[in-house]
C-alpha cells in the first residue's frame, strides 16, 4: 500500500498554501479559488462561491449557527467548520448532496480510507469488465481501455462497499466520481455540461488517477483534522419546505440560490450519474433530479407543462405580481419570435414562486436579529430584463424579514462579441435583515 502513504510529506505544503490564501482578502463570488483549498478541491462543482469569503463573513458576524439552504457541494459547511461554527445545510439535488456528504466525512480514519482504497484498486487491477452495456454517453466519452479500468474500479468498489463503514464508502465513491472527467477525452463546457464531440489534450490514466486522488484526499483529511471541527450537518431536503427542527435556531444564512438564467443543474452531473447507472439518458434528468429543485431552467418548466396564469395565481407572488406579470407576459410574446420558443415566461414566474416559499421557510428558522446573505445574479432571457435583487428583496420583506440591501460584486454579460443578447447584468450580495 505504499502508493497511499505520502500524506505526511504533503501536509506542511498544504498548510503553507492555505496560510497564503487566507492572507488575501476574498471578494469573489465564484468557486474557482476553492479548487486550491483542501477538501473543497475534491470535486469541481461550478455552481458555488468562495470558501474564503464565507469564512470572512462568519468572522465578521460571529454567529452561533449558520445555515446554507442551497448547500451544493458543502462550501459553507466546510468553511463554518474551519471557523468552529455550528452549521446546517439543505441540498435537494440527490447526487450533489452525496458529494457534499462525502466531503463532510473528512474526519474519518485516514488509515482505514487508504487501506480500503488499496483493496479496491488491487481487485480492480485483476478485473476486466464487459462495458458494452454502458450508456451511449459513457461510450462516447471514453476510450475502451479507460472505460474498462474505470468500470473495474466501480465494480470492485461496489463489491466491497457492504463491508466498508458508511463514511469510508462515501469517500471512495467520491474518489471514483472525481476522476471521471480527468480520465475522459470529452470536453467540458464552462458550467460542467459534458461535450462528447469536443476533445481535450490532456487525459489521465484511471488507475494512476485513482491513486493520486486517494493521496490528495488523505492529505487533505489530515490537514482538516488538525485545523477544523466537524460541525456541519447536511440534510437532503427542499429549501422551500419548513424544517421545524431548526425553528428559531439560525443566526446567519449564507447561500447562493440558483439564478434564473436557464442553467440546468441536472445536466451538470449527467456524466457522473450515467456512470453510476442512476440515469441512462438526458430524458431521465427530470424525474431523477429536476423535480426536486427550484425551477430555474426552461427544461424544467417545459417538462411540467406549466400554464402562466396558474403560476402567477400563487398567493406568495402577490408582493411583486404586477411587475412580474408584465415581464412574464412580454416573455410569452417574445418567445414566439425565436426558434426554440423556450418557456422562459413560466420559468421566471415559477422561479419567484419557489424563492418566495424559501423565504417563508427561512423566516421560521431565523432568530430575531439574524442576517442573511444571498449571492445572486440578475437575468435577461430573450433580452427582457428581470430585476432579481429587487424581486427577491421584496419577497423577503413580505415573508417577515425587516429590510434588504444589495451590494454589487461584478458586471456580467458585458463581453458582447458574437452574443445574441446585449443586456448588461450583474452579480452581487443581497443582504437581508431579520
Amino acid at each position: 500500500m505504499a502508493q497511499f502513504d505520502q500524506t505526511q510529506h504533503q501536509l506542511p505544503i498544504l498548510h503553507e498554501k492555505l496560510a497564503l490564501m487566507e492572507g488575501r482578502a476574498s471578494t469573489s463570488g465564484t468557486f474557482s479559488d476553492n479548487m486550491k483549498l483542501p477538501v473543497h478541491r475534491w470535486f469541481r462543482y461550478s455552481a458555488g462561491f468562495s470558501a474564503d469569503w464565507v469564512r470572512s463573513v462568519i468572522r465578521d458576524h460571529k454567529p452561533g449557527t449558520v445555515l446554507d439552504p442551497f448547500a451544493g457541494s458543502g462550501t459553507t459547511l466546510l468553511a463554518a467548520g474551519q471557523e468552529g461554527t455550528e452549521s446546517y445545510g439543505f441540498e435537494a439535488h440527490p447526487f450533489v448532496a452525496r458529494i457534499a456528504r462525502a466531503k463532510l466525512s473528512w474526519n474519518s480514519s485516514v488509515k482505514e480510507f487508504s487501506s480500503w482504497a488499496a483493496r479496491v484498486l488491487k481487485l480492480a487491477e485483476s478485473t476486466s469488465p464487459d462495458v458494452s452495456g454502458e450508456s451511449s454517453l459513457i461510450l462516447k466519452c471514453y476510450t475502451e481501455d479507460a472505460l474498462k479500468k474505470l468500470c473495474a474500479i466501480r465494480e470492485s468498489f461496489l463489491m466491497c462497499r457492504a463491508e466498508m463503514p458508511p463514511d469510508i464508502g462515501d469517500l471512495i465513491w467520491l474518489t471514483v466520481t472525481s476522476i471521471l472527467r480527468p480520465c475522459s477525452h470529452a470536453g467540458t463546457a464552462q458550467w460542467q455540461y459534458v461535450l462528447p464531440a469536443k476533445g481535450k489534450a490532456r487525459v489521465v490514466e484511471p488507475f494512476g488517477a485513482f491513486k493520486a486522488k486517494i493521496n490528495d484526499m488523505a492529505s487533505d483529511m489530515l490537514f482538516f483534522q488538525r485545523f477544523s471541527s466537524p460541525s456541519g450537518r447536511l440534510m437532503t431536503c427542499d429549501a422551500r419546505s419548513r424544517m421545524e427542527s431548526l425553528d428559531d435556531k439560525i443566526d446567519l444564512v449564507i447561500t447562493s440560490p440558483p439564478y434564473p438564467n436557464n442553467y440546468d443543474y441536472g445536466d451538470s452531473t449527467r456524466l457522473e450519474m450515467c456512470f453510476w447507472h442512476e440515469i441512462s439518458r438526458w430524458g431521465d434528468l427530470q424525474s431523477a433530479v429536476r423535480r426536486f429543485l427550484v425551477r430555474s431552467c426552461s427544461q424544467h418548466t417545459a417538462a411540467e407543462k406549466l400554464k402562466l396564469d396558474d403560476v402567477l395565481a400563487a398567493p406568495q407572488l402577490s408582493p411583486i405580481l404586477n411587475d412580474l406579470s408584465g415581464i412574464c407576459r412580454a416573455l410569452e410574446q417574445e418567445r414566439l419570435n425565436h426558434g426554440g420558443k423556450k418557456t422562459y415566461h413560466t420559468m421566471v414566474a415559477a422561479y419567484f414562486a419557489d424563492i418566495a416559499l424559501v423565504f417563508y421557510a427561512l423566516r421560521g428558522a431565523c432568530r430575531a436579529g439574524s442576517r442573511m446573505c444571498f449571492v445572486i445574479g440578475d437575468s435577461a432571457p430573450y433580452g427582457i430584463y428581470v430585476p432579481v435583487e429587487d424581486f427577491m428583496g421584496r419577497l423577503a420583506v413580505a415573508s417577515g424579514f425587516s429590510k434588504y440591501s444589495f451590494e454589487k460584486i461584478r458586471d456580467r454579460n458585458v463581453k458582447w462579441k458574437n452574443r445574441k443578447h446585449r443586456v448588461p447584468l450583474k452579480e452581487g450580495r443581497l443582504w437581508i435583515e431579520g
